[in-house]
């Protein structure tokens, strides 16, 4: 059975340029990340995992190589195009959370649906059924300061999901909570691969990786290993 592949990366350089020090992040890149697959990237600090992550959610562009998103060349597509397929197609795990202090649960889940000219209807079912999922729609009416880390990282999940994107894109998004919270994050990423979910996490922690199906390694910019997990 063919499967079908969500993104394509052929020589992915990206270099910065600060008072005239050229900066290698990212020194070829060669990777493909199929549908319903859960995809972890692991390195040390410095090796390049958050700049590829920009690349892929579409909030950076290489100075080299080919990117291909659901099949479509996205390397050099416009400011405004970016953000529409971002919009569409990409749902983003931070590991700060990045709610909105002063919006509700509900509201932080249904802000992105609204870019997308939904009816109103709409956005709260979809908003609604994402929460359910991560058991946090009985929180719907509380504000971020009143959750646990764990709980607002839940939230963060329901915002990624509710729009029903291609890729779910992680970024540590574990760092900032306790072993417990953590294990039970990764818990219910897992959980939404099994369901058909395409995830791509970065971390530094052995352990998590151990939950995706397979792990990338980066040093210096570069994949120097590649394995599938073992179960």
């Amino acid at each position: 059975m063919n499967t079908q592949k969500v993104i394509e990366l052929k020589s992915i350089k990206k270099v910065f340029l600060t008072d005239e020090i050229e900066t290698r992040a990212l020194a070829g890149i060669d990777m493909d990340i199929e549908d319903g697959e859960f995809l972890a990237i692991n390195g040390p600090s410095g090796c390049g995992k958050s700049t590829l992550l920009s690349i892929l959610g579409l909030l950076d562009t290489p100075t080299e190589g080919e990117y291909r998103l659901n099949g479509q060349q996205v390397e050099n597509l416009t400011i405004n195009q970016r953000a529409k397929i971002r919009n569409r197609d990409v749902g983003f795990i931070f590991q700060s959370f990045n709610l909105i202090g002063d919006l509700t649960v509900y509201e932080n889940v249904e802000l992105p649906l609204t870019y997308r000219g939904m009816k109103a209807s709409y956005r709260k079912k979809l908003a609604t059924e994402a929460l359910e999922k991560v058991n946090m729609a009985h929180r719907m009416k509380h504000v971020p300061s009143q959750l646990s880390g764990g709980q607002q990282q839940r939230v963060a999940v329901a915002r990624a999901l509710a729009g029903s994107p291609r890729i779910l894109l992680a970024d540590e998004p574990t760092g900032n909570l306790d072993s417990k919270n953590g294990e039970a994050v990764m818990d219910l990423l897992k959980e939404l691969n099994e369901e058909g979910a395409t995830i791509c996490m970065v971390t530094h922690d052995e352990r998590y990786a151990t939950f995706s199906t397979r792990t990338v390694h980066l040093f210096d910019g570069s994949v120097v290993n590649e394995l599938p997990v073992e179960v």
